[in-house]
This record gives C-alpha cells, sequence and structure tokens, in this order.
C-alpha cells in the first residue's frame, strides 16, 4: 500500500467531487472513504485571504500547497457507499453542529461537568441526577420538533429549549412527586408554551434539516419512480 499523493489526485479530478478507497493507521488499518468536494470561487477566494492576512499578521508567506486545498471540503468516512452517498455526506456533516449543541447543552445549562466534590457517593448522587435531568429534557425533544414542524415549519433549537426547562426546575421537582395526572398537566403547559419559546429564528437560506429532508424526498421520487419503471 502506498500512501496517497493528496495534490496530484487532486488536480486529476474534472469534476465537481470524487472520492477514493483509502486506509487509515499506521498498524492497524482502517478501510475508509476519502471524499472531496469542489468550493464555490467566492468560498475559496474568502478561505484564501484570510489565509494570507493571518500568515502576514505572523511574518510568513502561505505556500501553494495549502492554498490550492482551500478549494475542496475534504471528508473522511467509513461509512459505506451503500448507506451515504458521496453527495449525502456532504450534506450530513454539518449535521454534527447539532451533536456539538447537546454536549454544549449538557455542561453549560445542565451543569453535568460542575462536580464540586471528589467522594465517591456525593459524586455519584450529582451524576446520577443530572443524567435524569438529561433524559426528562431529550425525551420531550422528538415530538416538540414534530410539532413545531407541522404547525409553523420552524425547527426546533435544543439550546432554547434546555434553558427553557432548566428555568422550570423548582416546577419539575414538584411535580414528578405528584400525581400522574397533575405530572401530566404540567408536562402539557410547559410543552404548550415552549411551542413559542423554542423554535430556530427563521431565515433565508436552508437549514441543515431542511437540505437533508429535500435530498431524501428526491431519493424517495427516484426509488418510486424506478418500481414503477420496474414493474
Amino acid at each position: 500500500m502506498q500512501p496517497l499523493a493528496l495534490a496530484s489526485w487532486r488536480a486529476a479530478v474534472a469534476g465537481e467531487s470524487t472520492e477514493h478507497a483509502i486506509f487509515l493507521g499506521a498498524k492497524e488499518r482502517v478501510a475508509c472513504r476519502l471524499v472531496a468536494s469542489r468550493m464555490p470561487e467566492c468560498i475559496v477566494n474568502e478561505r484564501r485571504r484570510l489565509a494570507k492576512k493571518q500568515a502576514k499578521k505572523k511574518g510568513y508567506t502561505p505556500s501553494k500547497a495549502p492554498l490550492a486545498l482551500f478549494a475542496w471540503n475534504l471528508f473522511i468516512t467509513n461509512v459505506p457507499h451503500t448507506i451515504w452517498q458521496t453527495a449525502t455526506i456532504r450534506k450530513v456533516y454539518p449535521i454534527r453542529w447539532q451533536v456539538e449543541l447537546i454536549f454544549k447543552s449538557w455542561k453549560s445549562y445542565l451543569h453535568v461537568a460542575s462536580i464540586k466534590t471528589k467522594k465517591v457517593n456525593p459524586t455519584l448522587c450529582y451524576l446520577y441526577g443530572r443524567m435524569l435531568l438529561v433524559l426528562l429534557n431529550y425525551a420531550l425533544c422528538p415530538q416538540l420538533r414534530a410539532t413545531l414542524w407541522a404547525k409553523k415549519h420552524r425547527e426546533l433549537s435544543v439550546l432554547k429549549l434546555v434553558r427553557y426547562f432548566q428555568a422550570l426546575a423548582d416546577r419539575w421537582m414538584h411535580a414528578i412527586f405528584q400525581s400522574e395526572f397533575v405530572l401530566r398537566r404540567f408536562l402539557q403547559r410547559i410543552c404548550a408554551t415552549a411551542e413559542r419559546l423554542v423554535a430556530k429564528a427563521s431565515r433565508k437560506r436552508h437549514t441543515t434539516a431542511q437540505i437533508l429532508r429535500e435530498s431524501l424526498a428526491k431519493q424517495d421520487d427516484a426509488g418510486a419512480l424506478i418500481e414503477a419503471v420496474n414493474a
């Protein structure tokens, strides 16, 4: 196996995207896919401008190799082609930020990492309590997300939802120890209020979720067409 000559491989790409089978690891080889996607000229120019500006501050001139790389987005994944096609990888990648938002909500708003004791039992009690709080928050996410999209065509902001629920922590504790009827009424009220408070701000460009929905819809349409042709 020979190392991939990235510069020459990239220079040979004629279209807007391509991929290459690679192996990662010095000892244990992991089969992966290297996907390259060409970026629009305006984004490439802005990347190069910022790189040159940063290099000037540090007193050096960037070489041609890194400047050439700014024309591409490179992705490495071990998800097989039968699950994610090349175009899908480019669309799925921005979802990584949604995962980061989940961890941020745990750390910054639910204070999972704010442990002030080093003793075993208090630490376990704190962590179990916080994990239960995480569970309560995220158990309501799917229904609220679906409701917001169905009623208002708006997406759910995880951070807004966690902040809102965290502000009701005392009421949560009171409702949990009441009857099932009282708890259900409490959940219905806070979810109804959340619909007005936890939606993402409207914006002109499509969100990642919208892009994925459109992509999946196109795949479904294509699948239905193939089935009709083969019928």
